[in-house]
């Protein structure tokens, strides 16, 4: 994770709308990004899970930012199952 991420959660705290923002973007980033490794991959799934279960807390379950990190666990999924499911015919 950043060296940003980890001071934000010291000082704001887990669940401070701060923190789990820098999270959620961090988490977008490396499910978007081409490069991203299978272990990038499982990071951002699990960066998102962490950050939505905190966003619950905060903001409750029917939040537009609670839906949008469940939106964004949907598409890290995907892409992490998408990476780790051969393709047909490969080597």
């Amino acid at each position: 994770m950043s060296n940003t991420i980890p001071v934000a959660q010291r000082v704001l705290g887990e669940s401070h709308d701060i923190t789990l923002k820098m999270r959620w973007i961090y988490a977008e980033a490396h499910y978007k990004d081409s490069d991203a490794t299978l272990a990038d991959l499982r990071e951002a799934v699990n960066t998102l899970e962490d950050s939505a279960r905190g966003a619950r807390r905060v903001y409750g379950g029917q939040h537009p930012t609670v839906a949008g990190f469940e939106y964004h666990i949907q598409k890290s999924r995907a892409a992490l199952a998408a990476r780790e499911t051969p393709s047909p015919g490969g080597a």
